[in-house]
């Protein structure tokens, strides 16, 4: 037989209550992330030769072999995953019902 669980005078019974756990200021850092992320692509894209029939040929922009994947690690490992990890207290305004 399975015992019963008999809970006392005054027991509360609890519900939890499940809230997202990402404040404003992740959202911020997440858009910043992608912004980067995409100036790094832009940036990637202007190492193209001027002539198009060479174009498959030639990569002649240092900007764009040298700064764009620099550019697009920092956003992809550095600022993304803060977004995700970093902890900010919220805030009475934030809605902690």
């Amino acid at each position: 037989m399975a015992k019963q669980v008999v809970r006392g005078r005054g027991a509360k019974a609890f519900s939890p209550t499940w809230q997202i756990p990402f404040t404003r200021q992740n959202f911020i850092y997440f858009a910043a992330g992608i912004a980067v992320i995409i100036a790094g692509f832009l940036i990637m894209l202007t190492g193209n030769a001027s002539d198009p029939v060479k174009s498959h040929l030639t990569y002649d922009n240092p900007l764009a072999i040298a700064v764009a994947p620099i550019i697009l690690v920092i956003g992809y490992c550095v600022i993304i995953p803060l977004a995700i990890l970093k902890f900010f207290k919220r805030t009475p305004s934030e809605g902690t019902e």
